[in-house]
């Protein structure tokens, strides 16, 4: 069974190690260094920057339909042989976000608070990233059901980073 594997990037190796992952999606700050582990292809992995706001902020960039298509595109072309890490800095806002994101588009006849649901149990921090959603919900045709359902979740516990957990998929 096809899954997703969510971490922060203090727990990236081995997550990645762990999880015999091929694929990975990097969310982080625009010009960050995050080392890629070796057990990942330089052409899968895909790295997405910008910033955890979502509002503009001098200095920093907002998730845009750019990165949203992006991680959305490429989770549609994996294989779904092996998992696929989604990673961000401390792994509660977006890689939570993109991570509900991928498995609104990877299920569609899953709904949206189910999905929601999920999330929630398995990660208590999580707290995605609520523009990266509104524009996955946009570009998935979901009429705002994945904006309801993750502000019905509501923010996650306060945790200085995220439990690594995993989704998997139908």
């Amino acid at each position: 069974m096809p899954s997703l594997h969510i971490c922060p990037l203090s727990r990236l190796s081995e997550t990645v190690a762990d999880s015999g992952a091929s694929h990975l999606v990097t969310l982080a700050t625009l010009g960050s260094t995050v080392e890629r582990p070796a057990a990942i292809r330089p052409e899968h992995h895909l790295r997405v920057g910008f910033s955890d706001i979502v509002a503009p902020r001098d200095g920093h960039l907002p998730p845009g339909e750019v990165h949203v298509r992006s991680v959305l595109d490429f989770a549609a072309a994996w294989p779904r042989e092996r998992p696929l890490v989604i990673h961000c800095y401390a792994g509660i806002s977006r890689s939570t976000a993109a991570a509900y994101a991928v498995a609104c588009a990877l299920q569609p006849s899953v709904s949206e608070a189910d999905l929601a649901q999920d999330l929630r149990r398995l990660a208590p921090s999580a707290t995605p990233n609520r523009l990266f959603v509104e524009i996955a919900d946009r570009l998935l045709g979901r009429e705002g059901r994945m904006i309801a359902a993750i502000a019905g979740i509501g923010r996650g516990a306060e945790a200085f980073e995220g439990t690594p957990f995993q989704i998997a998929l139908a």
